[in-house]
């Protein structure tokens, strides 16, 4: 007998696997995530109009934003996403948080450290995320997730977050009835829950910057901030979901290149926030997408017999991530930031362009600057990359072919 036969044979039977999937993955970076849009409106034009070309979206921080607003208008198909560049176009730096400086004078330490202190005692953070609230309440239309599920435009929506109280990242799924089964794994847990806007605030809350949202999990009340925390497989809850081919667009970028270069001096206050924000939205979507790539290779390679009795299958993914520097595009466009964000991010030296200056500064600002010319250029980057990678779009969303390889 054959070994395949002997190892399939002492393996228990498992139950018929869930439809093949294609689910979207979102990845978060403030108002970075205006990239996404771009790829998004590019892959549109390379499937022409249709049906919503996802099973699943899922999303962490600014990316859950996206995520929803998508899922939302499923029924919509490929216009989703033209509906979805509608509201960045539209979006302002006023639309998500409030920060009202105080003016002593040229910018200085001094005065930024006043304004962001009183900022911490009025809001429980560094910006007011009142207007964000306002802002989703007047853009999302979440009654029409569920339509859109029950009518089967889609099967899930999911959203990331970090527990302050506990340590856990969380994954709240709103799904069709009978697609999702919760899971708990060392760190990650994923539970059942109707998204509501109190979610996505909670997994856009980016530590400091806006303030920690309640939300009850386990019968019990949990402070969470940004998803982008401990979120060490963002593939986790695409592949639960039984997706077989994800899309996943990250806005991270692993050797910023603002960083390559020694820079002289000693650095600044923003220099410092920017790297700490990068750290935190440095995830660990490379890794995974290698992981992924790794054990789906291991998987086809598989006798059979041997591979049909496994619990596992094969994912194709595909990862689109900025080709060019975000924060020297935030750099150039940093004359648009609204005057009192400009004028307490110079005073924290975060606007700083002098030659020997330390250009990481400019990363705190391009997570702030929710602007037009700064979203502009985004999405043409997002849609220039996701041009370039065509070929690899076409055969992920070409049934049952794997992604072209991509540089």
């Amino acid at each position: 007998m054959a070994l395949e036969t002997l190892l399939a044979q002492a393996l228990p039977v498992r139950a018929p696997p869930p439809p093949p999937r294609r689910a979207l993955v979102l990845m978060g970076g403030g108002a970075r995530t205006a990239y996404q849009v771009g790829v998004l409106q590019a892959l549109a034009g390379l499937l022409g109009p249709g049906a919503f070309p996802f099973d699943v979206v899922i999303g962490t921080s600014a990316g859950a934003l996206n995520a929803a607003f998508l899922a939302s208008v499923a029924d919509e198909g490929t216009a989703a996403f033209e509906r979805l560049a509608a509201f960045w176009a539209r979006l302002r730096s006023g639309h998500v948080y409030r920060l009202s400086a105080l003016r002593l004078g040229r910018p200085n330490l001094l005065s930024a450290g006043l304004t962001l202190l009183r900022q911490v005692r009025h809001h429980r953070a560094l910006l007011d995320s009142q207007p964000l609230v306002e802002t989703l309440q007047r853009a999302l239309e979440l009654p029409r997730l569920a339509a859109a599920l029950q009518d089967g435009h889609l099967t899930a929506l999911g959203v990331t977050a970090s527990s302050y109280t506990s340590g856990e990242h969380w994954t709240f799924v709103q799904a069709r009835a009978g697609a999702f089964e919760p899971w708990h794994r060392p760190g990650r847990r994923a539970e059942a829950q109707v998204i509501g806007i109190d979610h996505l605030l909670a997994s856009a809350a980016i530590p400091f910057l806006f303030p920690a949202v309640p939300l009850w999990v386990d019968g019990r009340r949990e402070y969470f901030g940004d998803g982008s925390m401990r979120q060490l497989s963002p593939l986790s809850a695409a592949i639960h979901l039984g997706a077989r081919q994800i899309l996943v667009i990250g806005v991270g970028q692993p050797q910023r290149a603002t960083l390559a270069g020694a820079a002289e001096g000693e650095p600044g206050a923003g220099t410092i926030a920017g790297h700490a924000l990068a750290s935190v939205f440095h995830d660990t979507l490379q890794a995974d997408v290698e992981q992924a790539q790794r054990v789906s290779r291991a998987l086809r390679s598989l006798p059979p017999a041997l591979a049909q009795a496994l619990p596992y299958h094969p994912v194709d993914v595909l990862a689109i991530q900025p080709s060019a520097s975000l924060d020297a595009l935030a750099r150039e466009h940093a004359e648009a930031l609204p005057p009192a964000t400009r004028h307490t991010l110079a005073g924290l030296g975060a606007l700083e362009t002098r030659r020997g200056g330390n250009g990481s500064a400019a990363a705190l600002a391009s997570y702030l600057l929710f602007e037009p010319p700064f979203v502009h250029a985004l999405m043409q980057l997002g849609r220039g990359d996701a041009l370039r990678h065509a070929a690899a779009l076409r055969a992920l969303f070409a049934a049952g072919a794997a992604p072209a390889s991509v540089p």
